[in-house]
């Protein structure tokens, strides 16, 4: 049986506050977008600011699943351990643990996107071995899942906040470790891992490859595990614009939204042609804001709606 495409579609990494990133949006040309937004309604803005511990597009799934919205507590975690067949209880605390690389600059670390470490399944079974004592002896419980994955589980993750690792990648992680008592216990076990990690026979052979060292990681999507936890065919969630982002490749971020608007805006608009009732979130560093299809009359419905300019909508964002 053919599963039905999805009906909701969010969008993240839409905008950014730099001014870098307000530049190339003026460069763009979106006319599938612009005539997509003309012919839907904007809903109740989802606001934040930059330094929310969950981004817009994290609030916006998490509320398209119809989950309780508390900042840095969207229990994605749990969700990953359902997938990985792990059977989460409900209640129960979970964590996504990132094996990273934390540059050390003059006077902070800022962590290396974990895409860049080039970690294939044996250096990350390697690494996760080395340090499973470390959270074994406070009481915390490791899965490996995947290279870049992995998943913790303890009770008391459910109630810890953390920030998401889309609002880290690049920045000063002191910035990121969320309340004072939490931040002092993560950034104990975090040199504990660093310490033990470095010339760590793995990172050795590394940087002879020229790769970075795996010297810490970074928990995110914590919180308790809701009643059920079922999955969802009506929301998509389309990526394509976050790996330039972040690297602040500006030229392949413009090439990502063209791709876009072909790609993806134009066979939305013609399914909303059809009167199927499709939702768009276009998610920026501080806010979300959902559209859903407008109230048409029948002259409306006889003419052509105007385009709606793209750039304010995306630079309020």
């Amino acid at each position: 049986m053919t599963a039905l495409p999805p009906r909701h579609l969010i969008l993240p990494f839409a905008s950014a506050t730099s001014e870098a990133a307000v530049h190339t949006l003026g460069t763009l040309q979106l006319p599938h977008l612009e005539a997509l937004l003309a012919r839907l309604q904007a809903q109740a803005l989802d606001e934040g600011d930059e330094y929310t511990l969950s981004p817009p597009q994290e609030r916006a799934l998490a509320q398209a699943r119809g989950w309780l919205l508390q900042d840095g507590l969207l229990p994605w975690a749990a969700l990953a351990a359902q997938r990985a067949g792990l059977a989460p209880a409900p209640g129960s605390g979970w964590a996504l643990v990132s094996p990273t690389h934390w540059h050390v600059g003059t006077e902070q670390f800022s962590l290396l996107n974990p895409a860049e470490l080039q970690l294939d399944e044996t250096a990350s079974r390697q690494a996760f071995e080395a340090i499973r004592p470390l959270f074994e002896d406070d009481g915390i419980r490791l899965h490996w899942c995947s290279p870049l994955q992995w998943l913790a589980e303890h009770d008391g993750l459910a109630t810890l906040p953390t920030a998401s690792l889309d609002r880290v990648i690049g920045r000063n992680v002191d910035l990121w470790l969320g309340p004072p008592e939490a931040a002092r216990r993560l950034r104990r076990l975090q040199a504990e891992v660093q310490m033990l990690l470095h010339g760590h026979p793995l990172n050795e052979a590394r940087e002879a490859q020229g790769l970075p060292p795996v010297n810490s990681f970074w928990l995110s999507g914590t919180g308790a595990t809701p009643q059920a936890l079922p999955e969802t065919t009506e929301v998509v969630m389309d990526e394509r614009l976050r790996a330039p982002l972040l690297a602040e490749d500006w030229l392949a971020w413009a090439e990502a939204w063209a791709a876009l608007d072909t790609e993806v805006f134009k066979p939305w608009y013609a399914r909303l042609e059809t009167g199927e009732a499709l939702k768009l979130t276009l998610c920026g560093e501080r806010h979300a804001q959902r559209f859903e299809p407008a109230q048409r009359g029948w002259w409306q419905r006889l003419t052509t709606p105007r385009r709606t300019a793209a750039l304010p909508v995306l630079t309020a964002l």
